[in-house]
C-alpha cells in the first residue's frame, strides 16, 4: 500500500544566502521559475537568493517572493520526478506555495500575491513599529492568559502556535516586551524575533482589505488535493472561501501545531519539507511522538532530492 505524504513548505526565517542555486544550475525549468519571479517582480530576487546579501534578501518585500521561487523550484523538481502529496500545508507566507502544489493558482499568480503581500506588510511596518518574540516552555492556553493581561497596555496577539510549548507573540514592541516578562516570571524563555514588522497582529490589519481587492482579481481553483490552512487547521475547496482565509490570514494566528496534529489524525506517513533549512523539520521532531510511525525528508536541493528519491525508490 501507498505511503501517504505531506509536503510542507517554510515560510519567513527560513532564508538562506545561496538557497537554490544548485537546482538552478541542474535544471532549465528551475532557471525559468526563477526568471518568472524576477519578471514579475521586475527585480533581481534571483541573484539575491544566490548572492545575497543578506540584509537585502531578508526585506519582506524580497524575502517572500524569494522564498516562494525556491520552495516553487523544489516542488518542481519533486514534480518532475513524478512524486506527488496527498495532503499539503504551508508555515505563513509558505501556504502560497502550498496553493500552488495544490493546483489553486499558477505560478505566475503566485508570484504576483506574495509580492502584493510583501509590499503591503512592509508598508503596515513602516507605519507601525512592532516586534514578535518565541515564548519557550509554556503552553497555548498559558500564553493566551499572558497575552490578555498584557493587552490591557496595548496590541499583543498569537502569531504562531509552532508546537505545543514553541508560540510566538506578536505587537507593539513595549507590549510584546510586558508579555515576556510575564511568561519568564512564570519559567519560560522569551526569544525576539529578528522580523521587521508585527505579523500575524492588529497592527498590519491595513494590509487586509487592499489584499482581499488584489486576491479577487486573481482566479482561484478548487483545490486537486487538500490544503490544510494554517487559520483554520482544516481544509477547504470553494476557491471563494479559499480567497477569504487567504486575506485573514494575515493578521490571523498560524495553527502549525493543530495542523500537523490534523495530518497525525488523517494518518499521513511521510513529511517531507519543501523549500529551505529545516525549521518545519525541527517542529515536527517536537509535534509527532515517537510512537507515530513516519519518515522525515528535507527536499532543499540537490543533496536532499537525492536522498528523498533513494528512501522512496
Amino acid at each position: 500500500m501507498k505511503k501517504k505524504v505531506a509536503f510542507l513548505f517554510p515560510g519567513q526565517g527560513s532564508q538562506v544566502v545561496g538557497m537554490g542555486l544548485d537546482l538552478y544550475q541542474e535544471y532549465d525549468f528551475v532557471r525559468e521559475i526563477f526568471d518568472m519571479v524576477d519578471e514579475v517582480t521586475k527585480t533581481h530576487i534571483s541573484r539575491l537568493c544566490f548572492k545575497g546579501p543578506m540584509e537585502e534578501l531578508t526585506l519582506t518585500v524580497n524575502l517572500q517572493p524569494a522564498m516562494t521561487a525556491v520552495n516553487l523550484a523544489c516542488l518542481a523538481v519533486l514534480e518532475r520526478e513524478g512524486v506527488h502529496h496527498d495532503v499539503t500545508a504551508g508555515h505563513s507566507l509558505g501556504e502560497y506555495s502550498s496553493l500552488r502544489a495544490a493546483g489553486v493558482v499558477n505560478s505566475v499568480d503566485t508570484f504576483k500575491l506574495v509580492f502584493k503581500r510583501g509590499h503591503l506588510m512592509h508598508r503596515e511596518a513602516t507605519k507601525h513599529k512592532g516586534a514578535m518574540h518565541a515564548i519557550l516552555g509554556l503552553n497555548i492556553d498559558e500564553v493566551r492568559k499572558i497575552v490578555e493581561e498584557a493587552r490591557q497596555k496595548g496590541v499583543v496577539a498569537v502569531a504562531n502556535h509552532n508546537t505545543a510549548e514553541q508560540i510566538v507573540i506578536t505587537g507593539a514592541p513595549d507590549v510584546v516586551e510586558s508579555a515576556s516578562e510575564l511568561a519568564k516570571a512564570r519559567g519560560a524563555k522569551a526569544i525576539p524575533l529578528r522580523v521587521s514588522g508585527a505579523w500575524h497582529s492588529e497592527l498590519i490589519r491595513g494590509t487586509e482589505e487592499d489584499f482581499r481587492a488584489f486576491l479577487a482579481q486573481i482566479p482561484f481553483n478548487a483545490p486537486e488535493r487538500p490544503v490544510v490552512f494554517n487559520i483554520t487547521a482544516a481544509s477547504e475547496s470553494d476557491p471563494d472561501k479559499i480567497k477569504e482565509v487567504m486575506a485573514r490570514q494575515l493578521c490571523s494566528p498560524v495553527r502549525w501545531y493543530d495542523s500537523m496534529c490534523k495530518m497525525q489524525e488523517d494518518e499521513i506517513e511521510v513529511f517531507v519539507e519543501v523549500g529551505p533549512k529545516r525549521v518545519l523539520t525541527g517542529l515536527l521532531r517536537k509535534i509527532i511522538p515517537e510512537t507515530y510511525e513516519h519518515e522525515v525528508y528535507n527536499v532543499d536541493g540537490m543533496k536532499g532530492l537525492e536522498v528523498f528519491l533513494k528512501a522512496v525508490a
